[in-house]
């Protein structure tokens, strides 16, 4: 949940170094090393050696330390840089109406699976349970409110591991819990929680081992640019 004290500008945010890494991060390091391998810049005990860091590291800082002696890595270095994620959505850009409900009166309902995410979702809980699980979305829009009411109920809401996750809201005789998450991607789509909690409660938190599928499949192209060129190179031999 946000702080309501303000914080000095330096420490609006993580470092990028220091967030967490996932496991797109660890394949993404994992590729540049296994690249490095075949142009003969790593030894296969080297590349053993690093391989074996890169399992265990925990966050994105410990990763690019296996990797800050080659070409690749730097190659990133004209990306623009890390922006902090904003607490609240930029105004203007989530519209006012819902663009969907999703409505348990002694009941339970459920989204999941392959759905497409637009900018506001509305969730209400009431004697009942809503589960929302964006962990396979497609998500068309940067920035997502989802706004959730559990009224002795509750809101269940899981999200991809490689998004940021903020949260806004409170409990009464309820609890509101939302387990704030930071991407490493400076475009990663951002899912805002706001809502209450009313003898009931509103849970948002990552769900392990989930990628976005925009991200991911931006990951996988590259990976498949890169298998390709390599298979042509050696039919050209």
């Amino acid at each position: 949940m946000d702080l309501q004290k303000p914080a000095p500008i330096q420490d609006a945010g993580p470092r990028v170094t220091e967030l967490r890494a996932s496991d797109a991060d660890r394949d993404r390091v994992a590729d540049m090393l296994r690249e490095a391998l075949a142009e003969g810049r790593l030894t296969p005990d080297e590349h053993a050696e690093r391989v074996d860091g890169v399992l265990h590291a925990k966050t994105v800082g410990e990763l690019d330390v296996f990797i800050r002696d080659l070409p690749a890595a730097h190659q990133r270095q004209g990306a623009p840089a890390y922006t902090p994620v904003p607490p609240r959505p930029t105004a203007g850009a989530i519209p006012a109406e819902a663009d969907a409900n999703v409505v348990a009166v002694f009941s339970s309902a459920v989204r999941r699976g392959r759905w497409r995410a637009g900018r506001r979702l509305h969730a209400y809980a009431v004697f009942g349970s809503v589960e929302i699980d964006l962990s396979e979305a497609i998500f068309e829009y940067q920035q997502v409110v989802i706004k959730a009411f559990a009224v002795f109920g509750k809101v269940q809401i899981r999200v991809p591991e490689n998004i940021s996750l903020r949260g806004t809201g409170g409990g009464v005789l309820g609890a509101f819990e939302v387990s704030p998450l930071d991407s490493a991607e400076s475009d990663a789509p951002v899912v805002y929680v706001d809502g209450w909690a009313v003898f009931g409660n509103v849970e948002a938190r990552p769900r392990r081992g989930k990628l976005v599928a925009d991200i991911l499949e931006r990951v996988q192209d590259r990976v498949q640019d890169k298998l390709d060129r390599k298979l042509r190179r050696h039919l050209d031999w």
